[in-house]
C-alpha cells in the first residue's frame, strides 16, 4: 500500500530532492504541495514545486501557496548562498512558466478524501501547518500522522549556535505544530546532519537516463556542496535534510528513536531552540524523534530509488 503524502516545503535544493524522491519512489503517492516562504519567497518556492512536477508529467499534482511570512513580524532572511537565487541552486523555471495554483482550502479537501491514510510532511518553516491546525481543527484530527523536519537536540544549530532554520523562522508555529499534532515523528539536525549525498553519488544516479531530473541533479548538488565545503570543513558532502524526513515515513528504521515531548523557545538568545526534558526522573512523550542515522540503509534507499529504470 503506497504511502499517501501531502508535503508542506519550500524548495530549496533539499525540498527540491525530497520532491523528486517522492516522485519517483513507486513506494510513495504526492497528494499535494502546499510551498511557502522559507529557503526562499512564497512565490518562488511556489513556482519551483510546479516546475519539478511539470518535467516529471504530473501537473495533475495540486500546488497549493501556503503562508508569505512568519506569524512574527521579524525580517525575514532567505539563504541564496545555500540555494541559489531561485532555490534550486543555478536551476530555475523558464521565464514564461505558466502552471496552475490551487486555494488552500484545498488541504482541506484532500484531508477529508484520504483521512486515515493522508500523511503531512512538513519539510519547511511551520507556519502554514499550524495554519491548517487552527482554521481546520475538525479535519486535522483525521490526518493519520505528521512527519517535521526540524529542531537540534544536545547538537549545535544551523540558523543560530542553538537553533535549526525551520524552528528558528518562525519558533510560535513550531511550538504550536508541535503540542497539537498527534502521531509526530521530529526528524532533526541530530540525524539530517549526517545524511550526506557525495559527489560519487550524485555522478552514479546522474546516469541514469531514465530519471526525467537527471539533467538537474550534477549542478544543483555542486551549488549546495560549495556552501558546505565553507560552512563545514572537511565534510565529503551534502546533507539532504528534508530527503531524509521523506524517506523515514517508508523506512522508519534507518533511524533510531527516543520518545519525548518536545517544545520550542519563541524569544530570548535561545529563539528557536528545540528541547526536551531529558532529566532522569523526567516523563517519557508521545513524539518520536529520530536521534542516530544508519548511513548504509539511507544510501540504499536512495539509489535504489533514483536509479531504477
Amino acid at each position: 500500500m503506497t504511502k499517501k503524502i501531502l508535503l508542506f516545503c519550500d524548495p530549496g535544493i533539499d525540498d527540491s530532492l525530497a520532491i523528486m524522491y517522492a516522485i519517483l519512489d513507486p513506494e510513495i503517492e504526492l497528494i499535494g504541495i502546499v510551498a511557502s516562504y522559507g529557503n526562499v519567497t512564497k512565490e518562488q518556492a511556489t513556482a519551483n514545486a510546479a516546475y519539478l512536477l511539470e518535467l516529471a508529467g504530473r501537473s495533475d499534482i495540486p500546488v497549493i501557496p501556503g503562508a508569505s511570512m512568519p506569524v512574527t513580524e521579524e525580517a525575514m532572511r532567505f539563504y541564496p548562498e545555500i540555494h541559489g537565487g531561485n532555490g534550486i541552486g543555478p536551476i530555475q523555471p523558464p521565464s514564461n512558466f505558466q502552471y496552475q495554483i490551487y486555494p488552500f482550502d484545498t488541504i482541506r479537501f484532500i484531508i477529508e478524501k484520504y483521512k486515515n491514510e493522508l500523511i503531512i510532511v512538513d519539510t519547511g518553516r511551520s507556519t502554514t501547518l499550524a495554519n491548517v491546525f487552527i482554521l481546520f481543527p475538525e479535519y486535522i484530527k483525521m490526518v493519520q500522522s505528521f512527519y517535521v523536519m526540524g529542531g537540534a537536540f544536545f547538537v549545535p544549530g544551523n540558523a543560530t549556535a542553538l537553533a535549526e532554520a525551520n524552528f528558528y523562522g518562525d519558533p510560535n508555529s513550531s511550538n504550536f505544530v508541535l503540542k497539537y499534532a498527534h502521531n509526530l515523528t521530529i526528524t532533526p539536525l541530530n540525524v539530517t546532519q549526517y545524511a550526506v549525498l557525495t559527489e560519487e553519488m550524485v555522478e552514479a544516479i546522474s546516469k541514469n537516463e531514465k530519471n526525467f531530473y537527471s539533467f538537474m541533479l550534477e549542478p544543483i548538488f555542486k551549488y549546495y556542496y560549495e556552501f558546505y565545503k565553507k560552512s563545514v570543513p572537511g565534510i565529503q558532502g551534502a546533507p539532504i535534510h528534508d530527503l531524509l524526513t521523506i524517506m523515514v515515513v517508508k523506512n522508519p528504521s534507518i533511524v533510531d528513536y527516543i520518545f519525548y515531548d518536545a517544545s520550542v523557545i519563541e524569544s530570548t538568545e535561545a529563539k528557536g531552540m528545540s528541547y526536551i526534558d531529558y532529566r532522569p526522573t523526567s516523563k517519557k512523550g508521545k513524539t518520536r524523534i529520530a536521534v542516530k542515522l544508519h548511513y548504509d540503509a539511507f544510501i540504499e534507499e536512495l539509489s535504489g530509488v533514483m536509479s531504477q529504470e
